[in-house]
């Protein structure tokens, strides 16, 4: 089994610095895998988080892509899901959480790192899996096929969600441009997206009728903003998401009319 170490710095060139300091080596020389990039956290004080690598130790086999990039993955799906770093979206507005990176053409590179990615994890889930790309300017699209779709959706699709989170990130942690990747199984994500809308107009007629809150249970991030974004147009409803965890709730709220229905004062 491999032999490896974890190193921790205030981002992941500080992190390599010190494992190259530690170990004796050169920063060609050292073997690595990404568990952690970090975060600077609120005014880089509170709820800052070190980057963190794990080293493979020299004169073992060091293969990044083999067992050393799988035992990151349970790290990467933590930062992912956990609570610490879930997204926050705000009331009925897109979330942009990479705003201010620029979004190119999809390299060939970044599809074959995709699709190499995605089949391994395919292939830990299921046997028969087959992935394919397509590109459409910045958007790189993956789909699956064969196998144990059931499986690899999971529940509610978490299980997709998982794995769009990680090929994203096994795609765009090193680069300086955005690349926007989907993970599709079957068509799930389409269906998905319509079920929800439909969901989303249903509720929201619900509240304006009852003039109540609409609640819908536990969603996932991505769930919700397809929410917030149907009804954003809506000027009877305000979305909001509420409570903890990745399986949050939204709620609907209907907008109380502004109508003034005292009686006019006349001066005399």
């Amino acid at each position: 089994m491999t032999q490896t170490q974890e190193f921790c710095g205030k981002d992941i060139d500080i992190a390599i610095k010190n494992a190259c300091a530690a170990l004796s080596l050169s920063k060609d020389e050292l073997k690595y895998d990404v568990i952690s990039e970090g975060a600077s956290g609120i005014f880089g004080i509170v709820g800052r988080k070190d980057a963190k690598i794990r080293v493979a130790l020299p004169g073992e086999d060091a293969d990044i892509t083999g067992e050393i990039q799988m035992e990151g993955i349970k790290s990467i799906v933590d930062e992912a899901f956990g609570e610490e770093t879930r997204l926050e979206e705000p009331e009925k507005k897109e979330s942009k959480p990479y705003a201010t990176v620029e979004a190119v053409d999809v390299s060939e590179e970044s599809i074959a790192l995709g699709i190499e990615a995605l089949q391994r994890m395919a292939d830990l889930i299921t046997d028969d899996a087959r992935v394919s790309a397509y590109t459409e300017k910045d958007r790189l699209t993956l789909k699956i096929e064969g196998g144990n779709a059931g499986i690899l959706i999971g529940r509610k699709g978490q299980t997709l969600d998982a794995m769009q989170f990680l090929t994203d990130k096994i795609i765009n942690r090193k680069s300086e441009a955005r690349v926007r990747v989907k993970v599709d199984i079957e068509g799930y994500m389409e269906t998905r997206k319509s079920n929800l809308k439909h969901l989303a107009y249903k509720m929201a007629d619900k509240a304006k009728k009852t003039g109540r809150p609409a609640t819908i249970n536990q969603m996932s991030a991505q769930d919700r903003r397809i929410v917030h974004l149907t009804l954003k147009d809506d000027n009877h409803v305000r979305t909001q998401s509420m409570g903890d965890g990745y399986y949050r709730r939204l709620v609907i709220f209907p907008k109380k009319k502004n109508s003034f229905r005292g009686k006019r004062r006349y001066r005399r």
